[in-house]
């Protein structure tokens, strides 16, 4: 578990407050009920600009406050326990592309827009039904982008694109060129195909290697993030019905073997942490300076689909048949976790890729 300072313990506490009382999953339960292609509170997300969340890992100079990405993994882990439904997440990984890649004009540009919430951000880079950075082929020609777009989070409502190319990443405004199509999936947020027709394009300026691996890092870390917080509160949430319900005449929580599911889980999902605050740590420090984090992040990633996965099976399980029913949140949390498991690759791509890099 990551030693957080004085600063990062407040914006964590800040987070699991507001998330608790403004934003619980009666509010996302509104959201999924008025099935808007948006799918999140445009009001909500103003307020988490104002409090300064969408602008924790851009610099000072563009109207953030540079906090790292630890700190912004511990915003997005607690608005994750009541599936608050926000475009911080899509919004930072595009921004890290500017960050990293864009030139001082271009930086100027779209960063304060970013951190002051007005402009909403994401990242446009796979093709298919699976995620495969290698398999691109959108393409650039005398500046203008042509190519599709598949399962882009954010993108009904995104202003901005960081589209991957086969020779880069380009900067797309959403407009000319672009035409967006709702597409639904399971946990009801958005996921636009997004169809490039001749759109202007500017190219990002990278002076960094493997840039689109790098962006695509921060995109996993932000997605285990997410899954962290939903398989804690998925753990509390059964632990507390089992502490509840009677069967036999007994309360569940009795059961030793229930118990040793139990404990099982909790051990799980420390490990899953450690994995993933490494992996955020691992960004700020290593990823700061230039060098190598992907064996970081793999492990992480792989870490957080194998532990979502199992925890989000259990807390059906452990509810029984009552807790496949839309009367009870637990689905919605089995269904986020279950999409946020393909995005930016699953386990096996992430176990593939560390092996790889582990010289294997």
């Amino acid at each position: 578990m990551a030693v957080l300072t004085e600063e990062q313990t407040m914006l964590r506490d800040m987070a699991r407050d507001w998330a608790s009382n403004e934003s619980p999953v009666t509010a996302w339960r509104k959201i999924r009920n008025a099935n808007d292609a948006t799918g999140y509170d445009p009001a909500a997300y103003a307020t988490m600009a104002e409090m300064g969340w969408t602008g924790v890992i851009i610099p000072e100079a563009h109207g953030g406050s540079d906090f790292g990405w630890l700190s912004l993994g511990l915003v997005i882990e607690e608005l994750g326990k009541t599936m608050a439904a926000s475009p911080i997440a899509a919004s930072a990984a595009a921004a890290s592309a500017i960050l990293l890649g864009g030139s001082e004009a271009q930086q100027a540009a779209y960063l304060p827009r970013i951190a002051s919430g007005e402009l909403v951000a994401t990242l446009a880079v796979d093709e298919g039904p699976r995620h495969d950075p290698t398999a691109i082929n959108a393409s650039v020609t005398d500046g203008k982008l042509s190519g599709t777009k598949a399962f882009v989070a954010e993108g009904d409502s995104a202003g901005l694109f960081v589209v991957a190319a086969t020779d880069g990443l380009y900067l797309v405004e959403a407009g000319e060129g672009v035409t967006v199509d709702r597409r639904h999936l399971v946990d009801f947020r958005s996921h636009a195909q997004v169809t490039f027709d001749g759109a202007p394009a500017d190219r990002l300026a990278s002076g960094k290697d493997n840039l689109l691996d790098a962006v695509l890092d921060r995109a996993a870390l932000l997605a285990a993030a997410e899954m962290l917080g939903m398989a804690g509160q998925a753990f509390d949430t059964t632990l507390a019905y089992l502490k509840q319900r009677v069967q036999f005449g007994q309360i569940l929580a009795t059961f030793q073997a229930l118990q040793h599911r139990m404990a099982n889980l909790f051990s799980e999902i420390e490990q899953m942490r450690s994995a993933v605050e490494s992996g955020l740590a691992a960004i700020d420090t290593v990823g700061k300076a230039g060098g190598d984090t992907r064996q970081a992040v793999s492990l992480a990633k792989a870490k957080a689909n194998e532990v979502g996965h199992l925890m989000s099976r259990e807390l059906i399980q452990l509810h029984g048949g009552i807790g496949m029913t839309d009367e009870y949140d637990a689905g919605f949390y089995l269904k986020r976790m279950r999409v946020l498991e393909q995005m930016w690759g699953n386990t096996a791509y992430h176990r593939e890729r560390f092996a790889r890099l582990s010289g294997f």
